[in-house]
């Protein structure tokens, strides 16, 4: 790399880190850099601003084996690094060829980014305006709403592993992994939002940047692709990239606003409920607007169930009118009834039923951890919900003791077995000494961090 590219281009770049990472920088931060004209223009542009401030990069590639060419340009970026003086990793994912690829290799690239960053908590991602335009053409043709068709955020803090994560396998990475101390949850930082394609490609050429075009963005295969042709035929129309873009960035501000009516709206009807369920009192929901009641019962269900994504629409909405009539529903992993004066929401018995985990340190159902004193003996002891049979094991006065749920509520929490023996059941203070701990996020908390 020689020269220097477009100044007013490293400024805006510099005024974006700002905005989302300073006054304090962190000393550590890695890059997602895939061999893309996007990610390498971020490269060059986070290695002219790191040196400045004198935060250290990482960069990570992540080789989804889905081209032969792929590992030729994670080697790329290698080089480029080493040219410029960073420390550089290639992750290797190969697909099992379950679900959607892209999907697939999505969720890959986050899973196996957090288990490389080590102590870094704030990874820089190169979308544009175009991907933001694209994806909002997408999303519109799938029939979303406000929350779909919203630009994706300039700032965004995702958990794909809520324990430590698995190490990475040798034959999984190359290169080198950063220092420091793991912990749950990392920013994605996009600070190229802004930016045009045509931009960055200038500013690369301008810099002789190596760079690759992958063929897939041309493929009519992929949804992305063809939605590239599509903004290019509508540009013809008046409707392009700044039009695109600037519809999701305001329907993201809107978004937001509906995100902080619906805190609000939760934390005046939120009463107290038992471990892992939600209770919101009728009157303050009903009263509501029909937007707020249907965004905070598809929060309250991705909450209690640990989903990764909310229900669909048509499904939430016959849910809300039953509930709403005074009726009760399954959702989402959950159950969900109108009471005399509440709206409660707990784990539906049938997704849990089957779930088992080692007793130890591995979280059930993705979000309880099971305690027990160091000096117990584990081995034989599994978590399992405590379901129908577990209940019927325990001592009439164990199941009226004040700290144990109604049965629709206990049968989904977790107990201790041992083979088909109930081994502990903690609300109930019952066989094996332990406790039950909620590893969730506040409800209220994650409302306005999703």
């Amino acid at each position: 790399m020689t020269g220097r590219g477009d100044a007013s281009l490293d400024d805006a770049f510099a005024t974006e880190m700002g905005h989302h990472l300073g006054p304090d920088f962190p000393e550590d931060i890695a890059l997602a850099v895939s061999g893309g004209g996007d990610s390498m223009a971020m490269l060059a542009l986070a290695h002219t601003w790191a040196r400045v401030w004198g935060v250290r990069l990482w960069v990570v590639t992540v080789d989804h084996g889905l081209r032969p060419e792929s590992a030729g340009e994670a080697e790329m970026v290698a080089s480029e690094c080493r040219l410029l003086g960073h420390p550089h990793a290639t992750l290797r994912w190969r697909w099992d060829e379950r679900g959607n690829v892209m999907d697939a290799a999505r969720r890959a690239r986050l899973s196996m980014i957090d288990r490389w960053r080590g102590g870094i908590r704030h990874v820089l991602m190169a979308h544009t305006a175009e991907d933001v335009a694209e994806t909002f053409l997408m999303r519109l043709q799938r029939g979303a709403g406000i929350d779909g068709l919203s630009a994706m955020a300039a700032s965004r803090r995702v958990i794909p592993n809520p324990e430590a994560p698995l190490p990475l396998d040798p034959a999984e990475v190359s290169g080198e992994t950063p220092p420091g101390i793991w912990a749950p949850g990392f920013a994605v930082v996009r600070p190229l939002l802004r930016q045009r394609r045509d931009t960055l490609r200038h500013y690369i050429r301008t810099l002789k940047v190596p760079w690759v075009e992958d063929p897939t963005n041309a493929d009519p295969a992929y949804d992305r692709a063809r939605m590239r042709r599509v903004v290019a035929t509508l540009a013809d129309e008046g409707i392009g990239v700044p039009q695109l873009a600037g519809a999701a960035t305001r329907l993201a501000r809107a978004r937001t606003a509906l995100d902080h009516g619906v805190a609000e709206l939760a934390e005046i009807a939120m009463r107290s409920a038992h471990p892992g369920t939600l209770c919101f009192a009728r009157a303050p929901v009903e009263a509501a607007p029909r937007e707020s009641q249907a965004r905070l019962l598809a929060a309250a269900l991705r909450w209690v169930s640990g989903a990764d994504y909310k229900p669909r629409g048509v499904p939430l909405e016959d849910l809300l009118d039953r509930v709403l009539a005074g009726g009760r529903g399954t959702l989402h992993g959950c159950e969900v009834a109108c009471l005399p004066e509440e709206i409660a929401i707990w784990r539906d018995a049938g997704a849990v039923r089957d779930l088992s985990t080692p007793a130890g340190d591995t979280l059930w159902d993705g979000r309880w951890r099971v305690v027990v004193a160091e000096d117990r003996d584990l081995s034989g002891l599994e978590v399992r919900a405590l379901g129908e049979a577990g209940w019927a094991a325990l001592p009439a006065e164990r199941r009226a003791a004040p700290a144990v749920p109604p049965l629709r509520i206990a049968r989904v929490l977790p107990a201790l077995w041992s083979g088909a023996r109930l081994a502990g059941f903690s609300p109930a203070g019952f066989g094996v000494p332990h406790r039950i701990c909620d590893t969730c996020d506040a409800f209220t908390a994650r409302l306005l961090s999703d």
